[in-house]
């Protein structure tokens, strides 16, 4: 079987930069599990979207790392919009995702041509912390909060965040899936980096996802809705964000990388 296979580089504006992605659509019904792990693992990039055609601008959507299925994830879905507006319905104006955290809508800005996800916020809260968690970071955390999924690990300065160097042997011991670390940005609203050694990702490039933890936490520490932020990995990420009650807008560029074809 052949199956077509896109690459997009998400949150960025330049080729190389941002969070690689790789998006294969499919026709008809899934892939079995197991076929669209060894895709993933052999893509070995963060993630690999499926998409399913499913009505007039719905599509089902699934998001795998090399390792295992995840519940969600922002870069990937931007990556797949990509596709999608690009590619496989140039005429959509709206894409409804169906995915295992409920419907996720992505528009495109006709004045910026940024794509815009509609995600839950995942407020980050007072937790009991993994003794385990500091030693494996470094630095000096000023705070350290839990979404449901992630730590968020909140230090005094973008210096700071940069210069960190963690344990990943330790981290992925730790009782949560990943490891969020944040804090106030030179240049933007706030910054961050996201460790995620238990998916078989040391350290993700740019995470749609650990914003909707990010997006509550510094709207309402800054007193403001609309923030810029960045993650500045090796690659360097940028997001516009907003607080919309209980959802977050997460909007970015994206840049394709490569076009293919995949034989399983």
């Amino acid at each position: 079987m052949e199956l077509a296979i896109y690459q997009v580089d998400a949150f960025t504006s330049r080729l190389f930069g941002g969070n690689p992605a790789a998006v294969v659509p499919l026709e008809g019904d899934w892939l079995p599990d197991a076929v669209m792990q060894n895709i993933a693992a052999e893509n070995n990039l963060a993630e690999t979207s499926f998409i399913l055609p499913n009505g007039d601008q719905r599509w089902k959507l699934r998001w795998f790392t090399p390792g295992l299925e995840v519940d969600l994830c922002g870069h990937a879905t931007l990556a797949a919009a990509h596709v999608i507006l690009q590619h496989l319905d140039q005429a959509a104006t709206k894409l409804t995702f169906e995915t295992r955290s409920g419907e996720l809508i992505v528009t495109r800005d006709a004045e910026t041509g940024m794509l815009a996800l509609d995600f839950p916020a995942r407020p980050p809260e007072p937790c009991a912390v993994d003794s385990r968690l500091k030693a494996a970071l470094g630095g000096k955390p000023l705070q350290v909060l839990a979404s449901q999924r992630d730590y968020m690990v909140v230090y005094e300065s973008e210096d700071e965040i940069a210069a960190l160097e963690p344990d990943q042997r330790e981290l992925r011991q730790v009782d949560r899936f990943a490891v969020i670390v944040t804090a106030p940005g030179k240049e933007v609203d706030f910054v961050s980096r996201f460790f995620a050694p238990k998916a078989g990702i040391d350290e993700d490039p740019v995470t749609g996802s650990a914003h909707c933890t990010l997006i509550p936490y510094w709207a309402d520490r800054l007193g403001k809705q609309k923030l810029s932020a960045r993650q500045i990995s090796k690659r360097v990420g940028e997001l516009s964000c907003e607080l919309q009650g209980e959802r977050v807008r997460i909007a970015g560029h994206s840049v394709e990388y490569l076009r293919g074809t995949i034989t399983v």
